[in-house]
């Protein structure tokens, strides 16, 4: 256009505004712009008018563009906008979804966004094994100093218990403690009756009487039976009602001290008219309590504890076989001690410092588990957006894998562990202000057990981050489907070999007495453990089953160890050259994750968002991420300047100064 053109247009168009008014730049009436143009004067708030003409002019080409080009053209400016706003919005949830794929690493290098679940995730795990190694050492040493006191009390009132007895040994080196007779049985209730009435005396430990005085305490004896049960041996008869009862009789602690040393049981039970039906009888429980306090520390705090200890003196006859088992049983209750000042206040310091790590604990698992809540929510909202993404833009709906790819499981696990450890911290807290005892020590032992597995399972996930580390992950998760069918297979095989071997086998074979020792004893042997001693210990009594019992062991063993575990090592390791494969050629890529790479993986004039390949125009592609200088160029043009790359054929863009901005003019 040459300056000739643009006086006539200057001309033009001063004639076509006499009778016109106008609005500015901020959509308000503006008559002075029209006259100061007049007068030679440019506006000094916005565009005049005579610049939004020129600009037009200079966009559409001539003077002679007639008033339809005009229209035509603002109706493709207007669809390509709208094309622009789509490549815009698709562009947008790209960039959603790429950030929301992220590990925290990239992140941080993408936004400087300071991974706080990551940092939480690893100070957690130092606090979380500080207490469980606190509490593993104060358990341990708990529990090993009621079990000692079991064997003491058993030394002290079991007639003829022997240390053997205290280790458990396989095979076992002796038999169950039993006595056989009538006489027996009466010298070991006398035994422990008498050794009761001189324990403080006689023992070493600190065992006082559980009374508020201190004085000796009364003895129960307990008797459960059939209600009636008779038997006439000499014509095979008897007399028997299957409802069971318990008889108590309360021994007091004035007749065991007046025949201290020398009470006999049997004469007692009879002036009391007490008697003991063996014929009837199914257990009988002799029962006290004693007091102990220990000064050496239960774990790495020095703290003292007080106990008290619920004894019992078993004989179990339940079974009728002329054989009554003798065991001794004990349930220990944690006291308050009644200390010297001094040793309080320290007490209480340790006391503090024990709370103020489990508070800790609690806080952290808290604050872990909110965000980690918080997280998932929002990956659910995104994914709900994503799903009407898709359905508007492509016309297709997400897959279900693709859908739980929304739906971290290692925010899950994270969340199950913190609810463990939540709760076992609060347990242990009670515990350890002796509000609790009993079952309580074993149920939190369990959820802080469980807990920090899971915590240091965690730890996979940010391992996972590099390749090396990450193989192992990605083989168990190809081989798990595999694995698990096969599993299956493999488990009905393992039933059948089970019941089995406890069906015949049972009466004749120590390791095969119950279906849970028979599971045991196979799977020791598929992992080669004590195979001889497996063949030897099968009695001769019945030649049939001794030849059936090779049989059924040579089998057994033949199979599992040398079809089912090579089958089951080949899925592991076929999962394994898989995931080599795909890091040397690519993993393969669901729609969504084809969509979040951007078109510059996908060709360009088809979209493989799916299984199947769908043609789309250019222009409904979204704008990817250039990896060269002269792409990144291209795509700022084209933002800017809402027209083809400068190396297009057809058409090139230049810009002219309009109000002291370069805008884009395009020339024919």
């Amino acid at each position: 256009m040459n300056p000739s053109q643009i006086g006539q247009i200057h001309t033009l168009l001063q004639a076509s505004t006499s009778s016109l008014d106008y609005e500015d730049h901020g959509g308000r009436r503006n008559n002075d712009s029209r006259s100061n143009f007049s007068n030679g004067e440019g506006s000094s708030e916005g565009h005049s008018y005579l610049d939004d003409e020129l600009e037009t002019l200079g966009r559409y080409g001539s003077v002679n563009t007639s008033v339809l080009d005009v229209t035509q053209h603002r109706s493709h400016s207007s669809s390509g906008m709208s094309e622009d706003k789509s490549s815009l919005l698709i562009e947008r949830m790209r960039r959603r979804l790429r950030f929301f794929f992220m590990n925290p690493l990239e992140k941080w290098q993408t936004k400087r966004q300071f991974p706080y679940k990551l940092t939480i995730q690893l100070v957690k795990i130092f606090f979380v094994t500080m207490q469980l190694i606190l509490f593993a050492s104060y358990r341990y040493a708990n529990v090993n100093y009621t079990n000692d006191n079991r064997i003491t009390f058993s030394h002290l009132f079991l007639k003829d218990w022997d240390s053997s007895r205290e280790i458990t040994t396989y095979p076992p080196t002796s038999g169950p403690l039993a006595v056989y007779t009538k006489k027996e049985f009466f010298e070991y209730l006398n035994f422990a009756l008498n050794a009761y009435t001189s324990v403080e005396e006689v023992s070493i430990g600190p065992y006082f009487y559980a009374t508020p005085d201190g004085s000796m305490g009364s003895v129960q004896l307990c008797v459960d039976r059939y209600t009636t049960g008779v038997i006439f041996g000499f014509n095979e008869s008897f007399t028997f009602d299957s409802q069971t009862e318990k008889a108590c009789l309360e021994i007091p602690a004035t007749a065991l001290i007046a025949q201290r040393g020398t009470f006999k049981s049997e004469e007692y039970l009879k002036a009391n008219n007490f008697t003991i039906s063996f014929d009837s009888l199914l257990e009988v429980d002799l029962l006290f309590t004693l007091k102990t306090i220990r000064f050496r520390d239960l774990g790495p705090l020095k703290s003292p504890d007080c106990f008290l200890f619920d004894v019992a003196v078993e004989f179990n006859n339940r079974d009728h076989d002329g054989q009554t088992l003798v065991s001794l049983d004990t349930t220990p209750h944690r006291l308050i001690c009644k200390g010297s000042t001094e040793f309080k206040n320290e007490n209480k310091l340790e006391r503090i410092g024990r709370s103020g790590v489990n508070y800790i604990v609690i806080g952290m698992c808290t604050l872990s588990l909110v965000l980690c809540c918080r997280a998932i929510y929002r990956a659910q909202l995104l994914k709900t957006e994503t799903v009407a993404f898709f359905k508007k833009f492509f016309q297709q709906e997400l897959t279900v894998n693709e859908r739980l790819d929304f739906l971290n499981f290692w925010y899950v696990l994270i969340i199950l562990n913190d609810i463990l450890i939540i709760i076992g911290s609060a347990l242990k807290e009670q515990i350890e202000n002796k509000e609790l005892t009993g079952d309580a020590w074993n149920i939190c032992s369990l959820l802080l057990g469980i807990g920090n597995l899971l915590v240091w399972f965690g730890v996979l996930r940010y391992l996972g981050f590099f390749r090396t580390y990450n193989v192992l992950i990605l083989t168990l998760k190809r081989a798990t489907p595999n694995v698990l069918r096969f599993l299956l297979c493999a488990l009905l095989i393992y039933a059948g070999f089970t019941f089995c071997g406890w069906l015949i086998l049972g009466p004749y074979h120590m390791k095969f007495n119950s279906i849970s020792t028979t599971s045991e004893c196979l799977f020791a042997l598929i992992n080669g453990d004590d195979m001889f001693a497996t063949f030897a210990g099968m009695s001769s009594k019945s030649a049939l089953l001794w030849w059936f019992c090779r049989f059924y062991l040579y089998t057994f063993i033949s199979l599992f160890i040398y079809v089912v575990l090579s089958l089951f090592i080949a899925l592991i390791m076929d999962a394994y050259e898989t995931i080599k494969l795909y890091y040397t050629e690519g993993f393969p890529r669901s729609a969504l994750q084809e969509f979040i790479q951007g078109p510059e993986n996908i060709n360009a004039n088809t979209s493989t968002y799916g299984s199947t390949t769908t043609a789309v125009h250019p222009s409904e592609l979204p704008v990817g991420r250039r990896t060269s200088v002269a792409g990144v160029l291209d795509t700022i043009v084209e933002t800017i300047c809402g027209c083809s790359a400068p190396h297009s054929s057809t058409k090139t863009c230049s810009t002219i100064p309009v109000n002291g901005e370069d805008q884009p003019l395009l020339h024919a």
